[in-house]
């Protein structure tokens, strides 16, 4: 485990101490995002609210501390409505990033200043209202807001090549929402929609029933020259 791998004086809190990561780390790092939704869902300090926006602030307040409080993960911090680093923009819904420290990941140098890899979080369902469209989890065809849309474009997380989106289901169940997802994307390629294929389509990675947390993966290619991106959805049951 990536906690019991780190050197605890080489993250100690302060700034330009340098910290090597493993290639998998970003994964290990989603690991632990998937475990703590759940705690965050059933926190009793929690304020109650549906909003996607605030869900995500709260959520990124829970991780930012849960992160503190666990040994090996003390060197983030979580960050809200983050610029991309190449659509200046464009924000990024949450973004884990170092904190009092440096990490090297496969030779590359991050500092506070970056982003570790992009979030993007949705509601399921999506709320009705102008310019909303209920696929918006996928595509929107209405504007650019299309949570898979935005990676594929490169809108989002084109400096990476992993990405993770994360769905608050408020109803409904994760079966269902499934089921949808998969007819969109099908549908969007009979439509004959550039650039979208079967390759599209998320697959099952693990579904913890107990702790109302199921998780997907998905590959997608990209336009303008860009490498595929790889994003795991982690789906929390609100409801």
């Amino acid at each position: 485990m990536l906690a019991n791998s780190l050197d605890a004086s080489a993250h100690c809190g302060n700034l330009n101490k340098d910290v090597h990561l493993p290639a998998t780390s970003r994964h290990e790092l989603l690991d632990f995002i998937a475990g703590e939704l759940p705690r965050w869902r059933d926190d009793p300090e929690r304020p109650k609210n549906q909003s996607e926006t605030t869900l995500t602030e709260y959520l990124c307040d829970y991780l930012t501390s849960a992160a503190h409080m666990s040994e090996g993960w003390d060197i983030l911090q979580f960050r809200t409505e983050v610029g991309d680093e190449q659509r200046k923009g464009r924000k990024i819904d949450l973004v884990p990033k170092p904190c009092g420290t440096t990490i090297w990941i496969d030779g590359r140098r991050h500092t506070q200043y970056d982003s570790l890899l992009p979030i993007e979080c949705k509601r399921l369902p999506t709320p009705k209202d102008k310019d909303r469209d209920e696929r918006e989890y996928v595509f929107n065809e209405y504007a650019s807001t299309g949570g898979i849309q935005r990676f594929k474009a490169g809108h989002h997380g084109a400096a990476h090549m992993l990405g993770a989106m994360i769905a608050y289901v408020q109803e409904e169940t994760t079966t269902f929402w499934f089921k949808r997802v998969s007819e969109w994307i099908q549908a969007i390629i009979a439509s004959g929609q550039s650039g979208w294929t079967a390759k599209d389509l998320l697959y099952l990675e693990n579904d913890n029933e107990l702790a109302g947390i199921t998780i997907f993966r998905s590959t997608h290619t990209r336009g303008g020259g860009l490498q595929e991106i790889a994003l795991r959805h982690l789906w929390i049951r609100m409801n």
